[in-house]
């Protein structure tokens, strides 16, 4: 099944555009897990489980799992099988980008190693940095447009309205996405113009102080889908993930069909 058609039904299943990210950090889990043989899978296992009906979508950032070496890769890995056993998408938080053998490397290590639904990618080394991803066609190609950090300023608020033109102009195959910060509601009015039903990935609320309701609002196309609202910690490390989950789901879903 093509990525938008699983995010699609995934959404559609659980009235949801909830993505919970599993940014694990193994001093913030559970001494009773982490007693046990493979904590981090363990606890992906434990919100994955608890959570299965309110998303459209697990991010896990494969950052938090390559510190642990081999260890954090090889329970990536059976994180994500399990995702996929439950048809949710998941979606791996790379954002690579290289030129050449090494972008195709990439690419291949991400989508059939991982077996990522889709992935996060930096355009800035342009398109030939980003196509050997996009012939993965049943795979999702999500690129970094504009972010939530301060630092997002140097450089991109020049640059930002020229990848989603472009990003619009590479999606022959319909399987590209943005992301756009929720912190960046504003400028998410244009992009959404631009890109019309392509998915954007709007991580940033909660902690980051993206503004939710505008994020939403902003985010959705005209059916009220293709917005993907990240949220990680305020999920994972809560004293009740369900609960949280459900909370910011149903938060979503207010905003998502207000008039």
């Amino acid at each position: 099944m093509r990525f938008l058609e699983k995010l699609d039904k995934a959404a559609n299943k659980n009235n949801s555009l909830l993505c919970v990210g599993l940014d694990i950090d193994l001093n913030s889990i559970p001494q009773s897990i982490l007693n046990q043989e493979d904590p981090i899978y363990i606890f992906n296992r434990e919100i994955i489980n608890a959570t299965k009906d309110l998303v459209c979508a697990y991010k896990p950032n494969i950052a938090f799992y390559e510190r642990y070496g081999i260890y954090g890769l090889s329970s990536l890995i059976k994180t994500i099988e399990l995702i996929h056993s439950t048809g949710i998408p998941a979606i791996l938080d790379a954002k690579r980008g290289d030129i050449g053998h090494s972008s195709a490397a990439y690419a291949e290590s991400l989508f059939n190693v991982y077996k990522a639904d889709a992935v996060t990618v930096n355009p800035y080394l342009g398109h030939d940095s980003i196509e050997p991803f996009l012939e993965y066609r049943d795979k999702g190609v999500i690129v970094l447009c504009l972010t939530s950090n301060p630092g997002a300023k140097d450089f991109q608020r020049d640059v930002f309205f020229n990848v989603a033109h472009e990003v619009k102009n590479w999606n022959k195959y319909d399987n590209c996405g943005l992301v756009v910060g929720a912190t960046k509601s504003e400028q998410l009015i244009e992009i959404r113009k631009i890109v019309g039903d392509m998915p954007i990935l709007i991580p940033g609320v909660g902690t980051q102080g993206g503004n939710l309701a505008d994020s939403v609002k902003f985010g959705v196309n005209k059916q009220g889908m293709r917005a993907i609202i990240n949220s990680s910690r305020g999920i994972i490390y809560a004293d009740s993930p369900r609960e949280a989950a459900k909370t910011l789901r149903d938060e979503i879903n207010k905003y998502r069909w207000a008039k």
